[in-house]
This record gives structure tokens, C-alpha cells and sequence, in this order.
């Protein structure tokens, strides 16, 4: 894992480690752990440390992180850095409805986020926030038609929030659950089923766009 690693984290703060750390295994990111002021290996494309760091770390690529925001930012623009891209070919936002939302963000097939949130309300606002920061030159919100009211109400708020080149698609869900996978966390299951919706087709309803 470490020899495939283009992240570094460089910081001996505690707080900001901890966060870091916590979001790149979260996503199953690789990443090295460095001490501000020693070496950072020629593999790394990106190295992630505090402000008060920044002057010992010696890369032509540093991003610093404040350790009281959010650090899925820094994580995000640290893997479009490492992959060498001002910005990716298409974005695709996953959302499984429910009583719980799973929500899962892939830029080019590869998963950015993935998490859950708890109304349609979060739920759009967390879509509006994530088409802002990640650059793209397609963007497609796959919706779940698990529950179909609930899709419907999301579909409906999307199209009248969304930009005009951004495609909705309602996704048959057949296929998509983890409910019964063997050894899927309780909390996760509506995030991975986010995931599986995203990279699955479904009908575009979006403003008359073809598919």
C-alpha cells in the first residue's frame, strides 16, 4: 500500500493527523506518514500538512489543512493533484433514498465520498456542495427508485436547483443493495449501494437531455 501512496501526510499535530488519517482510510486512499522536515519520496505527488508546517515541508506540491474544517476538501483536491488533472471528465453523485440517504460521489469511476445523511434536505444541499468544489467537464446525479416517492422528491428539487447541463438519472435498483452481503457494516450499507447506483445507467429525466 505504501509503495502505490502519491498522498503524504506531514504533520506532528495530533488533531490534524487524526482527521487526515481518518478521511484517506475512510475512502481507502494510500498515503504515507512523514515527519515535517524529512524526505519525501519522489513517488508522492502531493504532500497534505498545517500552516505552521508549511516552511518544513520541501515539495513542489503542499497543500495545508486547518484543523478545525472539514477535511474531505484537502482530501479532494489532494487526489485530483496526485492524478495529475485540473479537472475530471465526468462526475457522477449516487444517491440511494430511504429513511436513511446514501449518498456516493465518483469522479472518472473512481469513488471520492461515500456517506449517509438523514433528510432530503441534507441530501441536496451535500449534492449542490459537492458539483461546487469538484471540477468536471460532465456532471450526472444517478437517484435510486427503491422507495419512489421519495426519489420523485428528490428528482423534482434537483431540476429546479441544478445547472442545465447536469443530467439526472433514475436508476432501477435491482442489483444495487448490499442488504444481504456478508460482512457489510450496518452504517455503511446505504452509502455502498449509493456507490452501486452511481455506476449503474438509468433513465435520464433531466430537461429533455439524451442519453
Amino acid at each position: 500500500m505504501r509503495g502505490r501512496a502519491k498522498i503524504a501526510v506531514v504533520t506532528v499535530s495530533g488533531k490534524a493527523y487524526y482527521k487526515l488519517v481518518n478521511e484517506l482510510k475512510n475512502r481507502g486512499i494510500p498515503f504515507l506518514s512523514i515527519v515535517p522536515g524529512e524526505p519525501i519520496p519522489s513517488s508522492v505527488k502531493v504532500a497534505i500538512t498545517t500552516e505552521g508546517e508549511k516552511h518544513l515541508v520541501k515539495h513542489p506540491r503542499v497543500l495545508t489543512y486547518n484543523v478545525e474544517s472539514d477535511p474531505s476538501n484537502v482530501v479532494d483536491e489532494a487526489l485530483r493533484l496526485s492524478s495529475n488533472r485540473d479537472f475530471y471528465g465526468e462526475l457522477v453523485i449516487g444517491v440511494d433514498p430511504g429513511k436513511t440517504f446514501g449518498i456516493a460521489v465518483l469522479a472518472d469511476g473512481k469513488t471520492l465520498k461515500r456517506g449517509e445523511t438523514s433528510s432530503i434536505e441534507e441530501t441536496i444541499d451535500l449534492i449542490l456542495t459537492e458539483l461546487r468544489r469538484v471540477p468536471s467537464k460532465s456532471r450526472r446525479i444517478r437517484v435510486g427508485v427503491g422507495v419512489p416517492d421519495v426519489a420523485e422528491e428528490i428528482a423534482r428539487r434537483l431540476e429546479a436547483s441544478l445547472p442545465q447541463d447536469t443530467i439526472i438519472e433514475m436508476v432501477d435498483e435491482e442489483g444495487t443493495s448490499t442488504s444481504r452481503d456478508i460482512g457489510v457494516k450496518r452504517k455503511l450499507k446505504n452509502a455502498d449501494s449509493a456507490v452501486r447506483i452511481a455506476l449503474k445507467r438509468g433513465e435520464v429525466r433531466s430537461r429533455g437531455v439524451d442519453k
